[in-house]
């Protein structure tokens, strides 16, 4: 039954569950440190760093060795972020960078971004955005106890990502 208000039903809405921003050295020393504390400037969290599975002769990478940084941003942190990050990509995305729920894209340099400085000390780092979506109520499945499945019409869709894409002013071809 209807009370007659075109409301949404809340729990339908897609939100932003979590942004992953990762910057890949593929070396460890001075320039591994650097990573770690560009990336802590830029979001204001403390980053991980993230280490290599195997051992590479060829680019002098051994299992074990910290080449990398990432750091997952939730909440309001993740939206203001993401707005952020979506301006160097000129608001535009391709199909081929949105999946089921979750899209991503690479940033070339992280002096694009708005209200970053060169700092000739600091070099310039690349990095990879990585976005998840869901619906409230997707806790059900991660919850300890009473754990449940997310019903089929309740996932988010390609669709439903690029929906919430053009909400954000985001271009998608």
């Amino acid at each position: 039954m209807s009370d007659g208000s075109n409301s949404a039903n809340p729990m339908r809405e897609v939100v932003v569950d979590k942004v992953v921003v990762n910057i890949g050295v593929g070396e460890g020393g001075e320039r591994q440190k650097k990573a770690l504390q560009l990336i802590e400037e830029l979001t204001g969290q403390a980053p991980t760093t993230t280490y290599a599975t195997q051992t590479i002769r060829n680019f002098g990478i051994r299992k074990g060795e910290g080449i990398g940084a990432k750091v997952t941003l939730r909440g309001e942190r993740a939206l203001e972020f993401l707005k952020r990050a979506l301006v160097v990509k000129e608001n535009r995305l391709s199909r081929k960078q949105i999946g089921n729920g979750e899209f991503s894209f690479g940033i070339a340099e992280h002096i694009d971004l708005p209200g970053v400085e060169y700092d000739p000390d600091m070099g310039i780092f690349g990095m990879d955005v990585s976005v998840v979506l869901k619906r409230r109520g997707y806790r059900v499945a991660r919850r300890r106890r009473c754990k449940s499945k997310i019903g089929k019409n309740h996932r988010v869709t390609k669709e439903d990502t690029i929906e919430f894409l053009k909400s954000l002013g985001v271009e998608v071809e």
